[in-house]
């Protein structure tokens, strides 16, 4: 055990995968959910934020002229429920069979007529089909530069000529001053990685290129060990505007979040519209 332990502890090679499936995980999938229903946020923003997001986002892109909306990563619906709320036709995606279950089961039971599909939305294969897609809180920078492309691309397809593609990811302000580190800790019983009690051994690392790794060792009372990567690439403006002009994109304009407050460089997220 002590040398599997100490061979996780060591920095992993840039973009090494998560040993088990996290979304989907029974425990963890049962907590994300918790958090993403907590008004004040966590696996989410808090609830008063995507009020006013929607708000700003029915103002970029109008439903007159945006009707069909494709909400990438949807997690159990928050996005889309409000965004139904305004007179979108909406589509939501996610990994989480949990969070899908239960944006199904929610829609059922008020009526909302939003067609959500369990999928990894790497796997999209839609044809000028939207006029507006979205992929909120951050989610971009958590992919590799392979998937990056190959979403950017699948996104651009997917559209209709004159559609808008929204999305935010982090800036050099969100990891302003912090240096690799490890730490740990003990989650007592039903903690949000283990229903047992479990030691966790969490760390910081820092790569090339903007590339930064949350790591979760968690070492079960029955031995059992998972590694947990969360991989996050942030971005300056000129880094995102590279990315997406040669993939055919007209670039619209920069915020400093997804609610549409002014672009500041001191901002730790940004968001940006791209056009088909």
């Amino acid at each position: 055990m002590l040398n599997n332990l100490i061979e996780y502890l060591k920095k992993p090679e840039l973009y090494a995968k998560s040993t088990s499936k996290f979304w989907d995980d029974e425990h963890i999938s049962e907590g994300m959910l918790e958090s993403h229903l907590n008004p004040e946020g966590g696996a989410s923003r808090p609830h008063r934020f995507m009020d006013k997001s929607v708000e700003w986002i029915a103002e970029v892109t109008p439903v007159d002229s945006y009707a069909k909306v494709l909400d990438l990563g949807c997690g159990p619906g928050l996005y889309a429920e409000r965004m139904y709320g305004k007179g979108y036709q909406i589509t939501g995606i996610d990994f989480s069979k949990r969070s899908i279950e239960y944006a199904i089961s929610k829609a059922k039971a008020e009526s909302m007529e939003i067609e959500y599909i369990y999928k990894n939305y790497l796997e999209i294969d839609y044809d000028n089909e939207f006029d507006l897609i979205i992929l909120i809180y951050c989610d971009l920078g958590a992919l590799t530069v392979l998937e990056r492309n190959t979403i950017l691309k699948k996104v651009y397809k997917s559209l209709k000529p004159g559609g808008r593609f929204i999305f935010d990811i982090h800036t050099p302000k969100q990891y302003e001053g912090r240096k690799e580190e490890n730490t740990w800790y003990v989650e007592e019983k039903n903690g949000f990685f283990r229903p047992c009690d479990s030691l966790c051994l969490e760390s910081h690392y820092i790569y090339e290129n903007n590339i930064r790794l949350d790591q979760y060792v968690v070492v079960g009372i029955d031995d059992r060990v998972d590694v947990i990567r969360v991989w996050d690439h942030f971005f300056t403006l000129e880094d995102i505007k590279a990315e997406v002009n040669v993939l055919g994109f007209k670039y619209i304009e920069a915020f400093s979040d997804v609610a549409g407050a002014p672009y500041c460089e001191e901002s730790k997220t940004m968001c940006i519209i791209l056009e088909k």
